[in-house]
């Protein structure tokens, strides 16, 4: 999808997807190749360029040229009630304009709207750039407060259900906490190489870092490091959480095993006794009505004696 939009009064005007104007800001999302080389004609740019952000493994990074500023960073995105991924957004500075393009439409992007418009201003390319950041870095705690949230819900399932699909579903909260840390860490180095460009006279044309910008750019700074904080805390709770039971598990396992065989156990004296008194041979009470009754109690008598031991060395 191609998206071109402009600031105007606080308000957010969509122009033809063939026009162009200087303060505008150009989105692709999940974009077919006639809107690339629509996009590529509009602002002149390489279509290697253009199709940076659209490998699903491209890492963080930032490249400068003369005639543009390449800012690629992984903003999260959730995938189910259990699963949440990254991927990476490209954001590209030109002397008139901003350039995004993204595999899909999410939820960092798709919160520049209409309804927000007086929040942000396409024109100002650098500010633009630095709110881009920062509400990626709230959308990553955010996302850190679900995960944290769903993982209090599966930890009361486990102590009540104890099954493997609560261990698949910390699993998968486990993996997603892995992904964020990734990409917290590279997108923090990002912000840190953008904060560098300040006054620095080769990319002035492209971005220029005023007194607010730097505060806001900072802003994202912070929030950065609180997610990468809150990432490291949750991955080392989670990952005692599942280690924690796991072991409960097992113990759970040992203890039905060790009842099973105690009773496998007493189970096993009276029908040692029967056995004994089925044999095809002369036996003591043999043609006497009290016999069953004797043997009976007898194997009742040995079976309750062998309960007893075992309850004794806390084995039933």
């Amino acid at each position: 999808m191609l998206q071109i939009v402009k600031s105007e009064n606080n308000l957010l005007r969509e122009l033809d997807e063939g026009a162009f104007e200087k303060g505008t800001w150009i989105n692709l999302m999940d974009p077919s190749s006639e809107e690339l080389n629509t996009v590529k004609r509009l602002v002149d740019l390489p279509l290697d360029v253009l199709t940076a952000a659209l490998d699903e493994e491209e890492s963080a990074r930032m490249e400068i040229e003369d005639e543009y500023i390449l800012v690629i960073i992984d903003i999260p995105r959730k995938r189910d009630n259990d699963r949440y991924e990254t991927l990476p957004l490209g954001i590209i500075l030109l002397p008139e304009t901003i350039v995004t393009v993204c595999l899909e439409e999410t939820d960092v992007l798709t919160s520049f709207n209409r309804m927000t418009a007086r929040l942000f201003d396409t024109g100002k390319r650098t500010r633009f750039l630095f709110n881009i950041l920062y509400r990626s870095a709230t959308f990553f705690l955010r996302y850190l407060r679900q995960i944290n949230i769903r993982t209090d819900e599966i930890e009361r399932h486990l102590r009540q259900s104890m099954k493997n699909e609560e261990l698949f579903q910390l699993l998968e909260m486990e993996k997603s906490l892995t992904y964020f840390t990734a990409s917290l860490r590279t997108n923090h180095m990002v912000i840190d190489k953008i904060l560098r460009l300040r006054n620095n006279p080769r990319v002035e044309h492209l971005i220029k870092i005023y007194e607010e910008d730097e505060d806001l750019l900072e802003d994202a700074m912070v929030e950065y490091r609180q997610a990468i904080e809150m990432v490291q805390m949750y991955s080392q709770i989670l990952s005692g959480m599942m280690d924690a039971f796991a072991s409960i598990i097992s113990n759970n396992l040992n203890m039905v095993m060790k009842f099973l065989t105690s009773m496998t156990i007493i189970l096993a004296i009276p029908t040692m006794f029967a056995s004994f008194w089925g044999m095809n041979v002369g036996v003591p009470w043999l043609g006497k009505a009290a016999g069953f009754w004797a043997v009976g109690a007898i194997s009742a008598v040995a079976a309750g004696i062998s309960a007893y031991a075992l309850w004794r060395r806390n084995m039933l």
